[in-house]
């Protein structure tokens, strides 16, 4: 599984990545996950509003932070 978080690098991206880190922890799920702080990159997934969620290259979240059980379920764990 491939996770980037999209965002400049601000309190809600670190939140979402933080978040993201702890639920893979918990269901002990060994998947890459990383920080796309590019803005030209960030656009490249069409994501207008950060902090933002893609999965296996499909974008689940913008805009927000989703809680832990959320992201479960994107992540189907």
């Amino acid at each position: 599984m491939d996770i980037k978080v999209l965002g400049s690098g601000c309190k809600k991206c670190n939140e979402l990545y933080k978040r993201i880190e702890e639920v893979l922890d918990e269901a002990n799920v060994n998947a890459s996950l990383e920080k796309v702080t590019e803005f030209k990159d960030i656009l490249s997934y069409g994501v207008m509003k950060t902090p933002g969620l893609v999965v296996d290259g499909a974008v689940k979240v913008s805009g927000r932070v989703p809680s832990k059980n959320e992201i479960k379920k994107i992540l189907c764990l």
